[in-house]
C-alpha cells in the first residue's frame, strides 16, 4: 500500500471552472501558485486541511478531487 501514489483531478476541475488559474486557486486556499502546481503534478501531497479547502472551492467531496492511483 505504501507504493501507491495519490493523484488528483485539480487540472480538470480548474478547466471546468472556466480555466481557473493556479494562482487564483492558491489564493482561495491560502497557498502559492507554485504549491498548487506541485500538488496538481503529483510532486507534493497537500496537508489534509489544504486538500479539504481545494475540494471546497470546487464544491466536491474530497474523494472526487484526490484518490489513490488505480
Amino acid at each position: 500500500m505504501a507504493d501507491r501514489q495519490l493523484t488528483n483531478e485539480i487540472r480538470t476541475l480548474r478547466f471546468l471552472a472556466g480555466e481557473m488559474p493556479q494562482a487564483d486557486l492558491g489564493q482561495r486556499v491560502g497557498v502559492t501558485r507554485q504549491t498548487i502546481a506541485a500538488i496538481e503534478a503529483g510532486k507534493y501531497s497537500p496537508t489534509l486541511e489544504c486538500a479539504f479547502r481545494i475540494a471546497e472551492v470546487f464544491g466536491k467531496p474530497l474523494e472526487d478531487v484526490f484518490h489513490w492511483e488505480r
